[in-house]
């Protein structure tokens, strides 16, 4: 597994949540990583990424409340969820672009926010 996500679980509306995104140590990182999330019967959808040197980008719909980060000291990517709401109910995956241009995907972590 090259990219192993985590951080899911069950949470009440309103509630935190922190995503984890670890890769192993033969991907070179480059400028492109972020997270997707899709809820049943959605297709995929962007959440949040950070691109080029590092500038974030968020979908409107989580803008205020998500924050992405990563740290490379430890090859990890983080999704923040604050103020979670029952419509980010979703699988969350994390992606990771390499120096290179491959991508890589996590396996996805399940969020689900009751009301």
């Amino acid at each position: 597994v090259q990219l192993q996500a985590s951080g899911g679980g069950l949470v009440q509306a309103g509630g935190s949540l922190r995503l984890s995104c670890v890769s192993s140590g033969n991907i070179v990182w480059g400028n492109d990583m972020g997270w997707y999330r899709q809820a049943p019967g959605k297709q995929r959808e962007l959440v949040a990424a950070l691109i080029s040197v590092g500038i974030p980008h968020y979908a409107n719909s989580v803008k205020g409340r998500f924050t992405i980060s990563r740290d490379n000291a430890k090859n990890t990517l983080y999704l923040q969820m604050n103020s979670l709401k029952p419509e980010d109910t979703a699988v969350y995956y994390c992606y990771v672009q390499d120096v290179y241009s491959n991508n890589y995907w996590g396996q996805g972590t399940e969020v689900t926010v009751s009301s």
